[in-house]
C-alpha cells in the first residue's frame, strides 16, 4: 500500500474593529489575498461529504447553530454565492485554501512521507501569515492574528484534520472497533493543550479543569456519525475516497488537535498510519475496549493527575500509556523494519510512552501541551496568578500566533527549545513546491505553476485542462507510483498545455476511475481534503 496522508487546517482569525458576524466575509478576503499563481475553479461535483461509509447518505450535515447565524448575516453582497464565499484556490504546491465556514482553511496537498507532510503543514503557517499581512496591507494596517489552534474560548470549535488511504476490504466495523481506543488515548502525545474546560450548550461546565491536553476533547458527543461541524465523533464515517473507490477509502480523522510542535505532528499521523496498516492486516487489540469513549476522551483530557486511566469495557480501568503500548507492541512486532520512518515512528513512539511514564512535564521540548503548560506555570508564578485568572487565556492563544514575531511557539523554536523534525528550507521548498513523494500534487502543483490560466476544473483526484479549441481531463489518481523527481521535471519541460497533459498520459494506468455522482448539496461542509 503506498502512503497517502494529509492535513487540513481551519485557522482561527482576529480582525481588528470586526466582531464574530465579519468573520465569513474575512474568512473570503483572506484566501482571496493569496497571490497569484492560483487556480480557481475547484469541482465541487466530485465531493461526496455527506456519503456514510456504513452504506448510505444522509440529507444534511449537522451545523452548529450558532456558527449559523453567522453564516447567514456574514453572506452578503459581495459575496452572494456559496463558490464565491468559499474562494477555492489550488496552489502551486499542490495544496487547498479557502474558506471554511468563517475560517481559512489550508490543506497540504496529499503526501507520501511523514517529513514531506510535517514540511507541507508548516508552509500552511507562512501561507496563511502572508495573506494575512496582504489583508493588513489593504486595511490600511488593522490587526489580522491567524492562530493554528481549534477553540476561540468562546464555545467554538474548528477542525484540524487528518486523511489517510486505507484499502476498501477492510471491514468498516473492525476499523471502528479497532481505532477507538487509539484515538480517545493518543492525546496524551498529540494533544496542543488548553487552558479550562468548555461544556456544550445547556451542559454545566465541569469544575476544577485548570488545563487539560487537548483543545477538541470537549467537543465530541458520540462515537461514530458522518457529522464534522456539531455533534461531532471521535470515528468520522465519511466515504469520500479522493481516488480510486474500488480499491481505497480516505479514512477521514476529526479528532485531532493543531500541533505547533513537529514531533506531536509526526507522532500523531505516524503511529495513526501504523494502526492502520495493522487494522488492513486483521490485527485487532484484545482487552482495551473502554466502557463509555465519548466520557473516556474527556475525562483523560482533563485528568490533573496525569494517570490518565479509563473504564474498561470487561471492568476495572486501564491507563492510556498501556493502551497506546497495546498498538506499540503490535506495530514492532507486524511493522518493524517496514521503511525507514516507519523504525523511526517505532522507536520515537517508545520513547514518548516511556516519559509519559516516568515524567511527563519533561517532554516539554517536545509535546506542545508540555510545553504550553510550561510556558504558562512560568507566566502564573512571575506574575502570581491563579490559573482561573483569564490572561491564562491570551497566553494560550499567543502560542499559536503563527506570526513569526507574536508567537510564542516560534519563540520557543527559535531559542532552540522545541525538537525540530523538518529544516527550515524544507519549509521553504514546500511553499513553492509540491512534495516529490506525491506523483499527482506534483500533478496538480504543475499545472497551476505552469498553466493557471488553463485550468478549466480541478480537485484531488481529476484535472481538466482547455487549450484553444482542445480541453482534456486526467485522472490524477490513476497514475503510476513513478519518480516524482523524474515526473517533475517531464513537467517543467512541458511548453504546452497538450505536451503537459500528453506527459500525464503516459504515466496513467490502464484503468477506468470510476466517476460518483454527487448531489451538489453535499457543499454545505466540505472538509474535501488530503
Amino acid at each position: 500500500m503506498p502512503v497517502v496522508i494529509g492535513i487540513e487546517t481551519e485557522y482561527g482569525i482576529y480582525v481588528e474593529n470586526k466582531g464574530a458576524q465579519d468573520l465569513v466575509a474575512e474568512a473570503t478576503h483572506l484566501v482571496r489575498a493569496m497571490p497569484p499563481p492560483t487556480a480557481n475553479r475547484w469541482d465541487y461535483g466530485r465531493e461526496s461529504p455527506r456519503r456514510d461509509v456504513r452504506g448510505f447518505t444522509v440529507d444534511n450535515l449537522t451545523v452548529d447553530p450558532f456558527d449559523a447565524q453567522f453564516e447567514q448575516t456574514g453572506r452578503g453582497a459581495p459575496h452572494s454565492t456559496d463558490v464565491e464565499t468559499r474562494s477555492d484556490r489550488a496552489l502551486p504546491n499542490g495544496a487547498r485554501l479557502y474558506n471554511d465556514h468563517g475560517h481559512p482553511e489550508y490543506s497540504t496537498p496529499e503526501c507520501g512521507s511523514l517529513l514531506d507532510l510535517i514540511a507541507h503543514d508548516r508552509a500552511g503557517e507562512r501561507i496563511m501569515q502572508e495573506c494575512a499581512n496582504r489583508r493588513m496591507t489593504q486595511n490600511g494596517g488593522a490587526l489580522v492574528a491567524m492562530y493554528k489552534n481549534n477553540t476561540d474560548f468562546h464555545g467554538a470549535s474548528y477542525g484540524t484534520h487528518e486523511s489517510y488511504q486505507i484499502r476498501r476490504d477492510t471491514p468498516f466495523d473492525d476499523v471502528l472497533r479497532g481505532i477507538l481506543p487509539f484515538f480517545v488515548t493518543r492525546q496524551i502525545f498529540a494533544g496542543a493543550g488548553k487552558v479550562g474546560v468548555e461544556a456544550q450548550p445547556g451542559s454545566p461546565a465541569p469544575k476544577g479543569v485548570e488545563y487539560q491536553l487537548s483543545q477538541r476533547a470537549d467537543y465530541f458527543t458520540t462515537i461514530a456519525s458522518v457529522d464534522t461541524l456539531y455533534n461531532r465523533p471521535i470515528v468520522n464515517t465519511r466515504d469520500e475516497p479522493h481516488g480510486d473507490a474500488r480499491q481505497f477509502r480516505r479514512f477521514h480523522v476529526i479528532c485531532g488537535d493543531a500541533n505547533m510542535a513537529e514531533v506531536a505532528t509526526f507522532l500523531k499521523t505516524g503511529t495513526t498510519l501504523l494502526v492502520l496498516r495493522l487494522l488492513e492486516t486483521g490485527w485487532l487489540p484484545d482487552h482495551i475496549d473502554l466502557r463509555d469513549p465519548v466520557a473516556a476522551i474527556k475525562h483523560i483530557s482533563r485528568d490533573a493527575s496525569l494517570k490518565w486511566n479509563a473504564e474498561r469495557l470487561d471492568g476495572g480501568t486501564i491507563g492510556a500509556v498501556a493502551v497506546q503500548r497495546t498498538y506499540l507492541a503490535a506495530a514492532q512486532s507486524r511493522l518493524a523494519g517496514f521503511s525507514t520512518e516507519t523504525d523511526a515512528v517505532i522507536t520515537e513512539w517508545d520513547a514518548v510512552l516511556n516519559a509519559l511514564e516516568s515524567d511527563p512535564l519533561a517532554l516539554s521540548n517536545t509535546l506542545d501541551w508540555a510545553a504550553k503548560r510550561n510556558l504558562l506555570e512560568q507566566y502564573r508564578e512571575s506574575e502570581g496568578l491563579p490559573w482561573s485568572d483569564p490572561s491564562l487565556q491570551s497566553v494560550d492563544l499567543e502560542y499559536h500566533n503563527v506570526d513569526p514575531e507574536a508567537g510564542l511557539y516560534y519563540g520557543l523554536e527559535q531559542a532552540g527549545e522545541m525538537r525540530r523534525m523538518v529544516t527550515d528550507a524544507a519549509i521553504d521548498t514546500a511553499l513553492k513546491s509540491p512534495p516529490a513523494s506525491s506523483p499527482r500534487a506534483i500533478v496538480r502543483g504543475s499545472a497551476v505553476q505552469k498553466f493557471a490560466a488553463n485550468v478549466k476544473s480541478i480537485t484531488w483526484s481529476r484535472l481538466e485542462l482547455q487549450s484553444e479549441n482542445q480541453s482534456v481531463s486526467l485522472s490524477m489518481s490513476a497514475i503510476a507510483d513513478i519518480d516524482g523527481a523524474a515526473l517533475a521535471k517531464e513537467l517543467s519541460a512541458a511548453q504546452t498545455v497538450m505536451q503537459f497533459a500528453a506527459v500525464v498520459s503516459q504515466r496513467l494506468q490502464n484503468v477506468a476511475e470510476p466517476d460518483v455522482a454527487v448531489n451538489a448539496a453535499g457543499m454545505s461542509g466540505p472538509d474535501a481534503s488530503y
